[in-house]
């Protein structure tokens, strides 16, 4: 046999964007001028730093710096490099650029172990080529991946869950049903009977999906040998029992969270600083469209100081190709929306669909499929490789909870439709965000999301795309005036162009102008001028308190990994140095985060015998409370505090119902008032009316003003009944009567509204404490002889009064939206609150005002 030719050794340049040169089978003839000076820029300032960010944003070509730089490294030192990307798919893609643009062969790595090329393990295990993975390759119990030298971590900003999986365990309620069922079991003596109903789904709202709770660490370790033996049983077989084998013995370091669908148990940072396959590199290199400055990324990764190689100059102005939004829920009623997509994707050809759930993605690829007949793709057919999809002059690829990585520059496509983007993306931060008002901590990440979405079909400066933006968050994101001054100033004047277009449009119009953007002729030149005037006067303002919030990082990291350790007298301390650089008032909800979670830590250390933390515990958990009187979630500590009071009882029942109207605001948008208007006018019909829908008006009145309303049609049942925490109102519908100057009650109206209490403690999943007052609406004011001693109980409300009421209530409701943007406001909450206790609105008003009406009846 003869012996192999030994290849000679590779040339190694000064810098990383000369190795380009020397790949003959390259198609491009270099790196641009802003990824030239980025490579050198690091050359000169992170070689030898531990963690480096570079910031490219979406579409200047962030795949081959990091190549390059990858590759430079495994010739300058040898080194073991491997390229991080999200999923498969970004694997198949990063390979495929890599080969056939770049001239540069790597070796792919997806799937388990088993399946890897035994040729391609040897060359990366003898530094001879860049692997290219999934995050999950790094990120599991047992990594090939557990030797690298150099770490390249693509879509960083979106690196979140990725990271967080190999410390996360999430039980679904559906898919991992006896497991969710047995840990629902050892919650249910911490939880609300509503709550536990809530969380194993016999209990059925419009709020439900919107449901989000925490248990608190006191209450989780007292049951946490309960729930490790219940868990240590039902994991074997489930993926679950890797994650599972991680957190197991770190209960005290982690948050548990209840939904409606899921319960996630998690750190609050993911603790990488415990995973060699991480921690022992080299370096790390993190690549993101937006570095930002309030430490967003350190708190995504776990690491506790980045270095930073800022976007190159001109960037700041300049954006990535060109994108026409089109806004049809600010023209268009839901019928035409559903044309103007199926003739807009006739005029296109091929088409993007970005949807959030599969629910969404089954619907459209039905609609596509039966009146277009267009080839549907979905993620699992682009993922080895997108050609077929691109390669099929009319398709349409629909994706469902996917907004980042999928590329179609060129004419590869030139039409996005984004149906919704959810702002969190996990329990943890939908807590964050709604219960303890720590939207500020999230703005960077949200943004880059979106900015991620839009720029999927444009990926450099001669790229152009529609993107058409529907849903329920995402228009009311883009159009909000506010949240637009952080954009870019290239994608404000784009999207103040699309916003003026959408207005008030009609069909055709749209039609026209999409034509004309397609032909990308004179006559849309004249439009694009247009743009770029906007842009000369579009300034970029930056999120408020991000110093702070970059101050703070390191002792967030640092808490975490005390805790992660049980050290909990150092934990303290951590969390006291972030609460001692806290104190812009947008982070007066994220301060009430670090009080509850400074007493965790002081309350888990005099558990273990740290007798004097007692009192710190005690502190820090009535200082969570006083940190702001607007989040409800916090009075749950009250036996842990140092007093209470019933007028915080109050304030957490007002504040809970406040939380429930801010998902129903956001759920019927803020771009417009069409649904909002639409909703109003059936209640106010229905409350006009004599039949059954007046029933149905008054539960829906009792949504809006954000208590838990429901309505059963079974035999002896209520009509609306309304809950707020354990204040029910169970009401008796007596409107059919309206009109009638004789109308008496009478023996029998009178015992069922007297009885509606007991139906409701029956039948639901009611606290045994809850009060439950039966209110009788009627016209009429007097009640027969058998009827007045049924009434003793009774509230009973005249119809017209309650009109009234009713009326003024949808009037607060209207006035306080015009002030809304987003749930977990808290400044828009207090303001919120003050208007429900002046008009009588909340929950303990009303009961108590509502009370001041029983008994006083009269006999005919």
């Amino acid at each position: 046999m003869a012996f192999k030719k030994v290849s000679p050794p590779q040339n190694i340049p000064d810098s990383p964007e000369k190795i380009l040169l020397d790949l003959p089978r390259r198609k491009i003839p270099g790196v641009l001028l802003h990824q030239g000076e980025m490579m050198k820029a690091y050359v000169a300032n992170a070689v030898n730093m531990p963690d480096v960010a570079l910031q490219l944003p979406t579409g200047s070509g962030k795949t081959l710096v990091g190549l390059l730089i990858g590759e430079w490294r495994r010739r300058k030192f040898g080194e073991r490099v491997v390229y991080l990307c999200p999923t498969r798919q970004l694997v198949n893609q990063v390979v495929e650029q890599a080969d056939e643009q770049y001239g540069l062969t790597v070796n792919g790595f997806t799937g388990s172990q088993k399946e890897y090329d035994p040729m391609a393990r040897a060359e990366y295990q003898n530094g001879d080529r860049l692997a290219i993975t999934t995050y999950s390759s790094i990120f599991n119990v047992n990594p090939f991946f557990d030797s690298a030298e150099t770490i390249i971590i693509d879509d960083a900003h979106a690196s979140e869950n990725y990271i967080a999986a190999l410390w996360t365990l999430c039980i679904e309620r559906k898919e991992h049903a006896a497991l969710h069922s047995a840990v629902a079991g050892v919650l249910k003596p911490l939880l609300d009977p509503m709550y536990y109903a809530r969380l194993t789904g016999s209990w059925e709202t419009d709020s439900d999906s919107a449901w989000i709770d925490k248990i608190p660490t006191p209450e989780l370790l007292k049951i946490q040998g309960e729930l490790i033996s219940v868990i240590d049983v039902h994991v074997e077989g489930l993926s679950l029992r890797f994650p599972w084998r991680v957190l197991r013995d770190h209960l005290h370091a982690c948050q548990l969270y209840l939904t409606s669908q899921d319960i996630l148990l998690r750190p609050l940072i993911p603790p990488t600083w415990s995973h060699g396959a991480f921690v022992n590199a080299k370096q790390r290199i993190f690549m993101s469209a937006t570095l930002g400055a309030g430490g967003d990324l350190e708190r995504l990764t776990g690491r506790r100081k980045i270095l930073r190689l800022p976007v190159p100059d001109g960037w700041d102005r300049q954006g990535i190709g060109r994108r026409f939004f089109i806004f049809p829920s600010m023209g268009l009623n839901d019928a035409d929306a559903i044309t103007l997509r199926r003739e807009l994707m006739k005029q296109a050809g091929r088409s993007l669909v970005l949807v959030p759930s599969d629910k969404i993605k089954e619907e459209i690829f039905s609609d596509v499929e039966k009146n277009l007949k267009f080839g549907v793709f979905t993620a699992a057919n682009i993922e080895k490789s997108k050609k077929p999809f691109v390669n099929t002059q009319n398709a349409v690829a629909v994706v469902a909870n996917r907004y980042d990585g999928i590329d179609f520059p060129g004419n590869d496509c030139r039409l996005l439709f984004i149906d919704g983007l959810p702002r969190a993306t996990n329990a943890q931060e939908r807590f964050l965000m709604s219960k303890m008002g720590a939207n500020v901590l999230f703005n960077e990440r949200i943004q880059t999301r979106v900015l991620q979405a839009i720029g999927r079909c444009t990926r450099s400066l001669q790229d152009f795309s529609a993107v058409v933006v529907s849903g329920e968050e995402l228009p009311d994101y883009l159009t909000d005036r506010t949240r637009r001054s952080y954009f870019h100033p290239e994608l404000q004047a784009e999207l103040a162009f699309g916003i003026e277009q959408s207005k008030g449009t009609n069909l055709s119009s749209i039609l026209e102008n999409f034509d004309i953007f397609l032909k990308n002729s004179k006559e849309w030149e004249d439009a694009n001028q247009q743009i770029i005037a906007l842009r000369s006067t579009a300034i970029q303002k930056p999120f408020p308190a991000m110093e702070e919030l970059q101050n703070i990082v390191r002792h967030e990291i640092e808490f975490q990994e005390r805790l992660w350790q049980s050290d909990y007298e150092k934990a303290l301390e951590a969390a006291e140095s972030v609460l001692s650089e806290l104190s812009a008032s947008e982070l007066k909800g994220y301060r009430a985060l670090w009080h509850y979670l400074a007493g965790s830590a002081a309350w888990m250390g005099e558990q273990q015998g740290i007798s004097r933390l007692n009192a710190k515990a005690r502190l820090h958990y009535s200082k969570a409370k006083e940190a702001t009187h607007s989040i409800p979630w916090l009075v749950k500590l009250a036996r842990y505090q140092i007093e209470s009071d019933m007028e915080g009882n109050d304030q957490r029942i007002l504040f809970s119902q406040l939380e429930r109207v801010e998902t129903v605001l956001a759920r019927l948008g803020t771009v417009h008032s069409r649904k909002y208007d639409l909703k109003e006018k059936e209640i106010l019909e229905g409350l006009a009316s004599k039949d059954n829908s007046f029933e149905l008006s008054h539960k829906m009145l009792g949504e809006m003003l954000g208590f838990d309303a429901g309505k059963e049609e079974s035999d002896g049942s209520p009509d609306p009944w309304w809950i707020a925490d354990k204040l029910c109102f169970v009401f008796e519908d007596h409107a059919g009567a309206r009109g009638n100057p004789k109308s008496i009650i009478d023996t029998t109206k009178a015992r069922q509204a007297a009885s509606h209490p007991k139906w409701m403690k029956s039948k639901l999943e009611l606290a045994s404490d809850t009060e439950c007052l039966a209110v009788l609406v009627t016209p009429a004011s007097t009640a027969h002889e058998g009827a007045i001693p049924h009434l003793v109980d009774v509230a009973v409300w005249p119809l017209n009064e309650f009109e009234e009421w009713a009326k003024n209530a949808l009037t607060v409701l209207r006035d306080i939206r015009r002030t809304f943007s987003e749930p977990g406001d808290l400044a828009w909450r207090a303001e919120a609150a003050e208007a429900f206790e002046n008009n009588g609105i909340d929950a303990v008003s009303l009961f108590n005002n509502l009370k001041k009406l029983v008994g006083r009846f009269s006999e005919a």
